[in-house]
């Protein structure tokens, strides 16, 4: 799966306006009103990665979880990318 052309994202992060594109990955922070309910978001973010087979990178600070997706395979953000920001964005209590 080749990686997308910057036209190509930022056509597609229309439909995403939450997301960013620095570099060559995908961006978003979700915060949350205390530690627990971040923490449990990750989880949920773990489960959905693991079944597509795709890894965000991910940071927490207390109530705040930053995800950064990008295809290191490919160089850059592909399809795979775009398919997680969505399962990620579709997880209930975000």
């Amino acid at each position: 799966m080749a990686a997308l052309s910057k036209n190509e994202i930022h056509e597609k992060l229309r439909k995403m306006p939450e997301w960013s594109h620095a570099g060559k990955s995908l961006h978003k922070k979700f915060m949350f009103n205390s530690f627990m309910p971040a923490i449990a978001f990750v989880n949920k973010v773990a489960e959905v990665a693991e079944t597509l087979g795709h890894h965000p990178d991910i940071t927490i600070n207390y109530s705040q979880v930053g995800i950064s997706l990008s295809t290191h395979s490919e160089g850059g953000v592909t399809e795979k990318d775009f398919e997680l920001a969505g399962k990620i964005d579709a997880i209930p209590g975000q």
